[in-house]
């Protein structure tokens, strides 16, 4: 069995297309998977995915990649807060946003402690998916590192979180504001009328055919005049192209 064959197997069993990722990147994460519990090759790495649950858990934890932290890159946050929006709530006091490939949390977390400034916490309400049910299995329990919070502001650490050992935990106001669902952008139905979608650090892993697909998808998903909100590496070279234009830096807006 080579790569690809093993790739179409792995469709079957999760309904997740790799081939739609970085192929030298994915397949660098998956060999070293194989190296690392000792199998011989793909075909035998298969078998044990099929009836080892801990093998298969882990398999699928390496290969969604869940790297994420609270305001990741905060001057682009410091744009959303004091520009974006507000215009966007001048048009839409209850808005529709929706935090794409949210992996454990953070991101919709930091989001609703922006919107807070604005509204009451029982006024905001975000849609949080991912691909990973564990990631989203963590998001909900809401419990991180003192390293993970090394950005949020220290005001906020007392406001959101309670200290719990050597971890923060998200007050229970706060996950209420939240509602995560499992998610695939690449095959399941996406939300409508969005006014606000974040999708940061995750598209830098697929392929330019599988950013196509996500892009076309998410512009549907907005309203007009809906904002796209992507990570610092994903700049859109032809927002056009999905019925968008640039409005900031890594922000998009859809005509």
């Amino acid at each position: 069995m080579d790569y690809l064959d093993f790739l179409k197997e792995i469709y079957k069993i999760t309904n997740i297309d790799l081939n739609m990722y970085k192929e030298k990147q994915m397949k660098r994460r998956i060999n070293s998977l194989i190296t690392k519990n000792h199998y011989e090759g793909y075909e035998d790495y298969l078998e044990g995915l099929k009836t080892n649950n801990a093998l298969f858990n882990e398999f699928l934890d390496y290969i969604t990649i869940n790297v994420s932290e609270f305001y990741r890159n905060p001057e682009q946050w410091d744009i959303l807060e004091r520009e974006i929006l507000p215009d966007i709530l001048k048009k839409n006091p209850s808005p529709k946003i929706w935090s794409a490939a949210c992996s454990t949390g953070e991101e919709p977390y930091t989001l609703i402690m922006i919107l807070n400034k604005y509204l009451p916490l029982n006024k905001i309400s975000i849609l949080a998916t991912d691909i990973d049910k564990r990631a989203l299995q963590a998001a909900e329990i809401g419990s991180y590192t003192e390293r993970s919070l090394e950005k949020v502001p220290k005001e906020n650490l007392s406001k959101y979180f309670t200290k719990e050992k050597n971890n923060y935990v998200i007050k229970d106001e706060i996950k209420k504001a939240v509602s995560f669902k499992v998610h695939n952008l690449l095959s399941d139905p996406y939300p409508n009328n969005c006014d606000l979608i974040i999708c940061r650090n995750v598209l830098i892993y697929f392929t330019e055919e599988g950013k196509d697909i996500v892009y076309k998808k998410i512009s549907d998903a907005l309203k007009k005049g809906g904002i796209l909100f992507v990570g610092s590496t994903e700049q859109i070279i032809t927002p056009s192209k999905y019925g968008l234009s640039s409005l900031r830096t890594f922000f998009y807006v859809k005509s």
